[in-house]
């Protein structure tokens, strides 16, 4: 398997870590879609929401219980984003769960 996002996990490709543990990798985004646009991954591979089973989900759960944490860290007190994308159809381009932080400025409140 060659996974972007395990290699960012591993090191072997550079990243702007936000947050880590032993469950959840955090990190910004290289093209970000608002000022503040972050990452969030299992440190398991997991190809996405389809995949989440009884087995990893508890990676799913300590991602969004470090979501406010991050949030608060990065000043979204005015509010923020979570968005994850699922298949082809909804354009996910790394086969790795993530979870998109963005925030920083007023939102479109369309989507697509």
């Amino acid at each position: 398997m060659n996974c972007l996002f395990c290699e960012i996990i591993k090191g072997n490709i550079p990243s702007s870590k936000v947050y880590e543990d032993e469950y959840v990798y955090a990190f910004r985004d290289i093209n970000p879609q608002a000022p503040v646009h972050i990452l969030l991954v299992p440190k398991v591979h997991i190809s996405s929401v389809d995949e989440i089973n009884a087995e990893n989900s508890v990676y799913v759960a300590k991602i969004f219980e470090k979501i406010p944490e991050i949030a608060k860290s990065e000043n979204l007190g005015g509010g923020y984003r979570v968005i994850t994308n699922c298949g082809a159809d909804a354009c996910q381009s790394v086969k790795h769960l993530h979870f998109h932080i963005l925030g920083g400025t007023q939102l479109i409140e369309k989507m697509g």
